[in-house]
């Protein structure tokens, strides 16, 4: 089975975790200095926010794999998706985990990740851990996968952002 994942960067991580506790009605099963992740059933997804990256908004997507078997078929389904920038890293040191992992760009740059959890560690990523864990990781996406920063226009026709002549033209094509 299969688990979505959203990586989110936050300016501020308790007021994120406030937040985000009361939108999905329940606290973060993983709690760090400088980073949360809830493990939700319903929907079936891993929601992480963390400070490290820099930047706020979307850090990467990504679908978790609860067996190793299955991170082969997804591996080839990333393949087929962009050969070119397919990355593999394999017994990875990566938020406070140990796993395998495939990374892949979508066309506009946004990284996403396949992967299977072997285990936790004490460290958000391997640099963190002086190397300890054996391997060196560009957590949350190798540079060649990483989303490009961006300016992002306000919200096109939906988005509390939009105005409302804007919403009035283009609700039948991106609301409805």
């Amino acid at each position: 089975m299969k688990r979505f994942h959203v990586h989110v960067g936050v300016r501020d991580l308790d007021d994120s975790i406030r937040f985000y506790a009361q939108l999905f009605g329940a606290e973060p099963a993983v709690r760090k200095p400088d980073y949360a992740k809830w493990m939700l059933e319903d929907p079936r997804v891993n929601f992480a926010i963390s400070t490290r990256s820099g930047r706020v908004g979307v850090n990467h997507l990504g679908l978790q794999v609860d067996a190793a078997d299955e991170l082969s078929p997804l591996r080839e389904r990333f393949a087929a998706a962009d050969a070119r920038s397919l990355v593999d890293e394999p017994a990875v040191a990566c938020c406070y985990a140990r796993s395998d992992k495939h990374w892949v760009s979508d066309p506009q740059g946004v990284a996403w990740e396949g992967w299977h959890s072997l285990g936790e560690v004490q460290f958000y990523d391997a640099a963190d851990a002086g190397d300890r864990v054996g391997q060196a990781s560009a957590c949350c996406g190798p540079a060649s996968t990483a989303p490009a920063e961006r300016e992002v226009e306000p919200a096109g026709c939906c988005g509390p952002g939009a105005s409302a002549p804007a919403r009035e033209r283009s609700a039948a094509k991106c609301c409805g």
